[in-house]
């Protein structure tokens, strides 16, 4: 263990910071999404998920679209009107985005929340669903497409490592550890709360989200290392990362996800620039055309 992946204590404020820069999905200036209730009534205290649009007459896909940390479905606003002929279910986590909290107040998160994903695909009839999701989303499809007898075909995990840690250069056996005593930090002491609710604040797109929420989910991200099952994902799986800018950093970026995703030899990498953590916002024409020619 490096001292990289096991910074101080008093380091706090900058990592959480960098992670919620990172992590928290950008979503600022979007008009409000309408809610819209679902053919077949789905009820969860975890989550909602509102249905768009309609199968085409020449086939198409039942399509779920997970959003990030802190975000709403309304980060996919650009997107919907150009998927025609798809049925999408639009993801919004309680907790993120004025959605009560619930449960997902206390107590772990991923887990529960994908057993609420594969309880509304067993509900609903999807027979081969496809799963696009977005930083912590991207983590969710992922641990969706790995559970044993999956019905998903295929999967897009937009801007988002399989090893959670990673996303802020360390790794889930040091930053995981110092995640879970922040967590503690964070919901148990009041200069916590107030620290990571000023963060929710001046973080675009993470307005009406709940801390306690945010707390966790960094944490479990931190702690979650997709690596090794790579090579179990059997599903067609398409990676599209955010590059930066600069030549140099993008170089560098392509060769993070290259060497991230190097356990899937069968999934196909797509950089798209420049842009930051929501490629969606920042290229949606690009982004768009990516997911078009995905769902073929």
């Amino acid at each position: 263990m490096t001292s990289r992946d096991n910074p101080s204590f008093s380091d706090r404020r900058a990592i959480l910071k960098a992670a919620s820069a990172v992590l928290i999905g950008a979503g600022g200036g979007l008009l409000p999404f309408s809610t819209g209730q679902a053919a077949t009534p789905f009820a969860s205290n975890r989550l909602s998920i509102a249905r768009r649009g309609a199968l085409g007459p020449d086939g198409g896909r039942d399509v779920i679209l997970i959003p990030g940390l802190a975000s709403s479905p309304a980060i996919w606003n650009g997107l919907v009107a150009q998927l025609p002929g798809h049925r999408l279910h639009l993801v919004h986590i309680g907790g993120f985005a004025h959605l009560p909290a619930g449960p997902n107040a206390s107590g772990p998160l991923l887990a529960p929340l994908v057993d609420e994903l594969a309880r509304y695909i067993n509900t609903q009839g999807l027979v081969s669903p496809v799963l696009v999701g977005h930083s912590m989303g991207g983590m969710l499809a992922m641990m969706l497409a790995l559970r044993t007898g999956s019905p998903v075909t295929r999967l897009m995990v937009v801007d988002m490592l399989p090893e959670g840690a990673a996303m802020i250069g360390g790794t889930s056996q040091g930053l995981g550890y110092l995640a879970e005593q922040l967590n503690g930090y964070f919901s148990g002491t009041r200069a916590g709360r107030q620290l990571l609710a000023q963060m929710v604040m001046e973080t675009p797109g993470a307005e009406g989200s709940d801390p306690r929420v945010i707390s966790q989910a960094l944490a479990e991200l931190a702690q979650t290392n997709l690596s090794p099952r790579l090579p179990l994902i059997r599903q067609s799986l398409n990676v599209v990362y955010a590059l930066p800018a600069d030549r140099d950093m993008a170089a560098s970026q392509r060769q993070r996800y290259q060497a991230a995703y190097a356990k899937a030899p069968a999934a196909k990498l797509t950089g798209i620039g420049p842009s930051g953590h929501a490629v969606m916002l920042d290229q949606p024409a690009r982004f768009a055309a990516s997911v078009q020619q995905f769902l073929k």
